[in-house]
């Protein structure tokens, strides 16, 4: 017990521990690379360059359709359909669209409290006027009942005339 205090006592821990680390590099050895530097003289070729465009190679971009620029336009990146560049970057038409959702967003939060407000006012109008949904209901049921005692008084008359007929 008392030997492990001693041990795991900061001075003599990091004393043996540089010490282990000491004999262990000296055994391995351990280096990255034995080889001899090599000196720069050496130089790179030259890249050649394209004097025809590569079938592979395709600019970044984008070509816009109809609706992405009118997406342009309406976000405010360009005034007119003649500023808008033939090849747009994403990050733009990116930008462009998410200025878009935001305003459509806007857009609908204020439809959806002019419509609240709307149905506030409808409302109040319908207490100050007595009207309710119970009343309406009412009404159309009654309306409904008077329509079918006149189609089964107007089936019972003609069923009448027809018997009347029938009889002669």
């Amino acid at each position: 017990m008392m030997f492990n205090s001693i041990v795991r006592s900061r001075p003599l821990g990091t004393f043996l521990a540089q010490w282990r680390r000491q004999a262990v590099d000296s055994i391995c050895k351990r280096r990255m690379c034995d080889k001899p530097p090599v000196a720069a003289t050496e130089t790179k070729p030259a890249a050649p360059t394209p004097s025809t465009p590569h079938l592979g190679f395709k600019l970044p971009g984008y070509r816009p359709s109809d609706f992405d620029k009118k997406m342009l336009i309406w976000s405010g990146r360009f005034k007119t359909k003649e500023q808008i560049p033939e090849i747009v970057s994403y990050e733009m038409l990116d930008g462009a669209r998410n200025k878009l959702r935001v305003k459509v967003a806007y857009l609908m939060m204020a439809v959806t409290i002019a419509a609240c407000v709307g149905m506030v006012i409808l409302g109040k109008q319908g207490v100050k006027n007595h009207d309710s949904l119970i009343a309406r209901n009412m009404e159309k049921k009654a309306r409904w009942r008077a329509e079918a005692q006149q189609e089964r008084e107007a089936a019972a008359a003609s069923a009448a005339t027809l018997a009347t007929e029938k009889a002669q």
